[in-house]
């Protein structure tokens, strides 16, 4: 009886949670709070509050897999072999925090993957570019980091859902982004951008105060401004699309991909049936894959990519 009881308030937690996700937009919600409590920790461990910058809000947390933190705990040495894996929050550039998606780095880490889930400056205080440089900052750290980790450097993806998503793909497709921080677009192996806005008109909408007043698309779409630095290559990237999503069109990703496939990278196109644009990211909670198959998509692709 107890563990019934246990069992139905986690389903009641779960569906408050799914239905506060489904009610919001773009910005980050009380929900996702709530897929932490419904996410399973016993399984992983995390280093919390790590800086890879000296600003504010330029921090992030480390999970990692349960045989990897096993062995640590043990005082073995396990092999710096693990891929490695940073997550970028959405939240309209304004909102959300690497609290509300510890769900994303549990999940991923019960997978297999070191993965760090960032924080970055946000507006109003802080316009683009702060909040891709931030990213590509996150990144760079991350990478040179990675043994310290047991993760592998040759062996990162970047993943980011919404206005992360945005600031993903344009840290790693402009090398002008990484390069401060010794990197390059193809030092990665692979980007993943869930239900992201990489390509509109923000004048018209009401995430024009992100950006400089002054401003146009082509000025800061990641879309038209692809550089893949030295080396002349791209990572590979998967761009996903929620099937039902009413907060970011389809064109986004459909110019993205163009534009990416021109410069000369693979990419991928999927959709993700079910879903709108939250549950898009919130399906990677392992307490709700049956919502939508986000989660093995985008773990398939993971696995393919970084193997």
């Amino acid at each position: 009886m107890q563990k019934y009881k246990r069992w139905t308030a986690s389903l009641a937690v779960t569906g408050v949670a799914l239905w506060s996700l489904q009610t919001v937009s773009a910005n980050a919600s009380p929900g996702l709070l709530l897929l932490n409590v419904v996410s399973p920790k016993g399984e992983i461990s995390v280093t919390k509050d790590l800086s890879y910058g000296s600003e504010v809000d330029q921090n992030l947390d480390v999970y990692y897999p349960k045989a990897l933190a096993k062995a640590i705990r043990n005082n073995q040495s396990p092999k710096a072999d693990y891929p490695l894996v940073i997550f970028v929050h959405g939240g309209s550039w304004e909102n959300g925090n690497k609290e509300q998606y510890a769900f994303v780095g549990q999940s991923l880490a019960k997978a297999g993957y070191v993965t760090a889930v960032i924080n970055y400056r946000k507006a109003p205080k802080f316009i683009y570019p702060a909040f891709v440089k931030d990213t590509a900052q996150a990144i760079a750290w991350s990478y040179h980091n990675a043994d310290k980790f047991y993760a592998d450097a040759n062996k990162v993806a970047v993943i980011g859902h919404s206005a992360g998503a945005f600031n993903a793909v344009a840290a790693v497709s402009n090398a002008d982004f990484l390069q401060p921080y010794g990197l390059q677009p193809s030092d990665i192996k692979a980007v993943v951008g869930i239900a992201g806005p990489y390509s509109y008109d923000f004048r018209k909408f009401s995430t024009r105060g992100v950006f400089p007043e002054t401003a146009s698309p082509e000025q800061v779409m990641p879309d038209g401004l692809l550089k893949a630095g030295s080396s002349g290559k791209q990572p590979d990237y998967l761009l996903m699309t929620a099937e039902n999503d009413k907060v970011v069109h389809l064109s986004n990703t459909t110019k993205m991909a163009q534009a990416l496939t021109k410069g000369g990278a693979t990419v991928v196109t999927e959709e993700i049936e079910k879903a709108n644009h939250a549950t898009s990211i919130a399906a990677m909670s392992t307490s709700l894959t049956w919502v939508n198959s986000v989660r093995p998509q985008l773990i398939n692709y993971l696995q393919q990519k970084l193997q």
